[in-house]
Formats: C-alpha cells, structure tokens, sequence
C-alpha cells in the first residue's frame, strides 16, 4: 500500500512546491513567560530595571563630579592598565556604566514585562490607506498598554530620570572647549574709601588740585609702576578727572557722584581700549585718537560720535575727613570695550 501511494504523495507535494516553493510554516504556539503568570516575578523585574536606571543616574551625577574632583594632568596606577590619566579613567568608567545601565534596563523591560507576542503583517504599499493607518494607531495604543509604562510607575520614574541626566554628560563635555569665563573682567581695583593718586604727581588730589576745565589723569592708590601687574590693572582702573561748572552737569546721576563738579570717568575707550587724551574744555568733549569716537563728558559721557558703543562708566567719588578725593566704590559698568559676558 505505501509503495502504491507513495508516487501520488509526490505529485501532490510537487505541485504544491510548485505554486508557493517557500511556505509559510507559522508561528509556533506562544508559550507565556514567567512573569506574564506570577505578579511577584513580574515586581521582581520591574525593581530589576528601576535598579539599572537608578544605576544610570548615579553614574551621570558621578561624570559630572569627577569633572571637579579630579585636576587635569593627574596620573593614577590601575592594575592591570597602567598609569593613566585620573580624569579621563573616571570619565569613562562613569559614562560608560550610565550608557550601560539604560541599555540594560531597556533590554530586561522589554524582555520580561512587555508583550512579547509575535504578529505577523503582509507587506503593504509605501502609502497606507485609511484602515492601515487606523490600525497602526490602534496597535500603537494597544503596544503602549502592553509596554506596561502606565502601571509600572517605578520603572517610568527611573527611566524619566535616567534619560534626563545623561545628557548633562554632553553639557560638561563644554568644558573642554576652554576655561570658564573669569569674572574679572568687570572690577578694577577701585573700592570704596580708596584715594585717587594724581598720575604724574603720585600724590593725593584734593578738591582745589582740579581746576575748572582742567583734565587730571589718576589711579588707585597702591598701583605702582614696579608691579608685574601694572599694565593690565591701568588698563582697567585709569582715571580722567574733570572739573565741570555744576549747572553745565546735564546727566542727573553724573551729578550725583560727583564731587562739587568733579566728575572721574574711565579712561579707556569703549571701542577697542585706546586710552582717551584729548579734551575740549568749551563743549566738555573727550576724543579717543585711535578711531575719534566722541564722548560727552557733561552728559553722562555718552557717544556723540564715532564707533564706540555705550558710554564711558563713571566712578562715584567723594571726600574723606583729611580732604582728599576717594572713590566710593568700583565702576558700576565693565570698562572698556564690550565683552560677551556683559549684563
């Protein structure tokens, strides 16, 4: 009997291979996982992976420390390694567990907690109709009640945080593009209660030492000429005093912090720092020789003409009880030129 059928068996199969050679075999039968069955094994892998996403933001707060726990150019032992740098070591140990513990974390959520039922689709246009799209939508919020995500707050809390931190790593990368901005930029070495030296004399002015119209250069008390520092401290802090008829003052705040009509205003140009020298007593304009921007010394030394962008700041002066002229503090403004951290 086998030997009758069997020439028929083979024709059968041959025209079957014939019209489809590669069958469909089908999806085996879906076998549930543990924890699709046991709430406890399903719990136990949600800590699981709230654990790798918590291990993911201490890493990332553990990059950004070691940023400022470890100098630059210092050099540990690491058996079996070698010598290597102590910051660039912390770096990556730190950001590579983070990365890893996202990873991780994802990889075991989705391996115990989300559906893991397989479909299969045939293959469609490139353009979806109507209904496809409908269906898309409606596997999209089907997957995302399977994802669990609404449930298992644990795991969303920690995998919110995990993937807000990790991108600090990229922010403090910025470090390397150079060092933090200095904040010396915007003070001299002018305070309050310090004496304005005449800088040709090197002596104390005193109030009847300006005359109307005349233009006295001055600098802070202590800056010697001998310091090492000297050039980079008088290009901040060098001074123009000027004596002004009060009713000729037009700005109410240079008013203000002046002294009986002297007025002590930067030096330093506001274009590109040449020192200001010239000075016209009629119309109380100063001249900067480098690029003749204009100031205006009886209104608030304001830019009457020329590239200069903003005004010359102004120090507010004083008295003390020897009668000598003291500032009351430093400029208000950063002197000289502009600068990006300007505020």
């Amino acid at each position: 009997m086998s030997e009758s059928t069997l020439p028929s068996e083979r024709e059968a199969h041959g025209g079957e291979l014939a019209e489809n050679p590669f069958a469909d075999p089908g999806l085996p039968p879906h076998e549930p996982r543990r924890q699709d069955i046991d709430e406890k094994a399903a719990k136990s892998s949600e800590r699981t992976v709230a654990l790798l996403f918590t291990v993911s933001m201490l890493a990332t707060i553990a990059f950004i420390a070691s940023y400022v726990i470890f100098p630059v150019g210092k050099v540990v032992f690491i058996w079996p390694i070698g010598h290597i740098s102590a910051l660039n070591f912390a770096l990556g140990m730190t950001l590579g567990v983070a990365l890893f513990a996202i990873g991780a974390g994802a990889v075991h959520w989705a391996r115990t907690l989300m559906s893991d039922v397989e479909t299969a689709a045939e293959r469609h246009p490139i353009e979806a109709d109507p209904e496809t799209k409908a269906q898309v939508l409606a596997d999209f919020a089907q997957g995302a009640q399977e994802s669990q995500l609404g449930r298992r707050k644990l795991i969303r809390n920690t995998m919110f945080g995990a993937l807000a931190l990790v991108p600090l790593s990229g922010v403090m990368l910025l470090r390397d593009l150079g060092p933090l901005p200095e904040d010396k930029l915007r003070h001299t070495l002018w305070s309050k209660g310090m004496l304005i030296i005449n800088q040709n004399t090197n002596q104390p002015l005193r109030p009847e030492d300006v005359a109307v119209g005349s233009l006295t250069f001055a600098v802070p008390d202590g800056l010697e000429e001998t310091q090492s520092d000297y050039q980079e401290q008088i290009a901040k802090a060098a001074l123009m005093i000027v004596r002004l008829a009060p009713e000729d003052i037009k700005d109410k705040r240079e008013r203000d912090w002046a002294h009986q009509g002297i007025v002590a205003f930067s030096k330093i140009c506001t274009h590109v720092g040449c020192p200001i020298s010239l000075y016209e007593q009629q119309t109380h304009h100063v001249l900067c020789p480098c690029h003749q921007s204009t100031f205006d010394l009886s209104d608030g030394a304001r830019v009457i003409f020329g590239p200069a962008g903003h005004a010359l700041p102004q120090l507010r002066i004083s008295v003390n009880n020897q009668g000598y002229l003291e500032a009351l503090g430093d400029f208000e403004e950063p002197v000289g030129p502009s600068f990006w951290e300007r505020g």
